[in-house]
């Protein structure tokens, strides 16, 4: 269920460029459990949603370099890296590998956390972990 939110929250919610945006959404569906919030599907120009994972809300949508939104296959790279901050990052890492995610490092202990890393099929590298201690 998406979180609700009070007119006065303040939220930050990356919007993600990829092509292939409708296969992209059912890949962090899979790979994170992600729920669609909002779809506007818009045929041959892909789809734009909005997905939670327990509450933590992204967006996917079709790359548009009209627009100035280059997806990192476009870009050969990105500058932004998601941190994916999970109750047991072992078993949400195996299951973004299984989905189809490429392991850049392995789940290990460093820098106070249990965290390893994953780049998707759509360029977007995703560090899974959590703070050791919790």
């Amino acid at each position: 269920m998406a979180q609700q939110l009070s007119r006065d929250a303040t939220t930050i919610a990356p919007w993600l460029s990829v092509r292939r945006s409708g296969e992209a959404v059912e890949f962090y569906k899979s790979a994170f459990g992600a729920t669609e919030v909002y779809r506007l599907d818009g045929g041959e120009k892909g789809v734009v949603a909005r997905l939670s994972v327990d509450g933590a809300e992204f967006w996917v949508a079709e790359e548009s370099p009209e627009h100035g939104n280059f997806s990192p296959e476009t870009l050969n790279g990105s500058s932004v890296r998601m941190i994916l901050t999970v109750v047991d990052p072992d078993a949400v890492f195996a299951r973004a590998r299984t989905a189809g995610a490429s392991e850049v490092f392995p789940v290990g202990e460093g820098h106070g956390w249990r965290i390893g890393r994953v780049v998707d099929p759509y360029g977007h590298h995703w560090e899974i972990g959590r703070p050791l201690g919790e």
